[in-house]
C-alpha cells in the first residue's frame, strides 16, 4: 500500500488532523491483537473519509466491512442529527471489541452494527443511502455496487476501498489471482457506467469515489 516515499508520508500526516485519542488507541490495540491489521483505514483514510461525510452530511450511511470499526468512528462524525450508520461485517469474533470502541468515542447510538453475510443483509435493508463504504471481500466489491446503487439516492456517492491493490491491479503478470481480477474487473465496470461519476484517488491503497448522477 506505500505508494509514496515514507518521508513523503510522514509529511502528509504531519499536515493532516491528528486522529483523535480514541482512534489512537483503536489504531494500536488493532495492530498489537487483531490479524491483518493492515486492513484497518488508518490515519489519512480515516480524516478522508471523515472530512467527505461532513461536505455530503448523510442522513444514513452504509458500510460493508466493518473490521475493528475504525472508519465507521470515522464516518460518523458527518451524520445528521437522528442520523444513522448500518455497517456489516461477518466476522463475529470481533464484535466485543467493536462495540466497545463504538461505546468509547460516543457513537454507539449513532451506529448499528450488523453481523452476517452481507450479499443476505443488503437486500432486507429497507433504507435510501447518502453514503455507502465498500470495503470488504474484493471478489464481491461489484455484487455489493449492484446491491446497493438503487438504494442510494440520486446525487449520493459510494467509496470503494483498496481499488489500486498495491499496485498489484496495473502489474502484468500471468499469474491470476482472483482478488486482483476482481477489482480490475470493478474498476472497469465503474469507468464504463454512465450513471455515475468517478474519480479514483490514490489515497493510501486507492479509494474509488463514485456519485451517482441526479435523476
Amino acid at each position: 500500500m506505500e505508494f509514496l516515499p515514507k518521508e513523503l508520508e510522514q509529511y502528509i500526516e504531519d499536515h493532516t488532523k491528528p486522529e483523535s485519542d480514541i482512534l489512537k488507541k483503536l489504531n494500536r490495540e488493532t495492530y498489537s491483537k487483531v490479524n491483518m491489521p493492515r486492513m484497518l483505514s488508518g490515519h489519512l483514510q480515516g480524516r478522508t473519509l471523515a472530512l467527505f461525510s461532513k461536505m455530503i452530511k448523510p442522513k444514513n450511511i452504509l458500510e460493508i466491512g466493518t473490521y475493528t470499526g475504525y472508519s465507521a468512528i470515522c464516518l460518523a462524525e458527518g451524520l445528521q442529527e437522528n442520523g444513522k450508520l448500518y455497517t456489516i461485517d461477518i466476522n463475529e469474533e470481533l464484535e466485543e471489541m467493536v462495540k466497545h470502541y463504538f461505546k468509547e468515542a460516543n457513537v454507539e447510538s449513532k451506529i448499528n452494527l450488523l453481523i452476517g453475510n452481507a450479499l443476505e443483509i443488503i437486500p432486507t435493508l429497507n433504507t435510501s443511502f447518502d453514503l455507502v463504504f465498500i470495503d470488504a471481500d474484493k471478489e464481491n466489491y461489484f455484487n455489493y455496487y449492484n446491491l446497493v446503487f438503487d438504494k442510494v439516492k440520486p446525487g449520493g456517492y459510494i467509496i470503494a476501498d483498496n481499488v489500486l491493490w498495491s499496485g498489484k491491479v496495473i502489474q502484468k503478470t500471468e499469474k491470476k489471482d482472483k482478488d486482483t481480477e476482481a477489482l480490475k474487473n470493478f474498476n472497469q465496470k465503474i469507468q464504463e457506467d454512465t450513471r455515475i461519476e468517478n474519480v479514483l484517488m490514490p489515497i493510501r491503497d486507492g479509494l474509488m469515489v463514485i456519485r451517482k448522477k441526479d435523476n
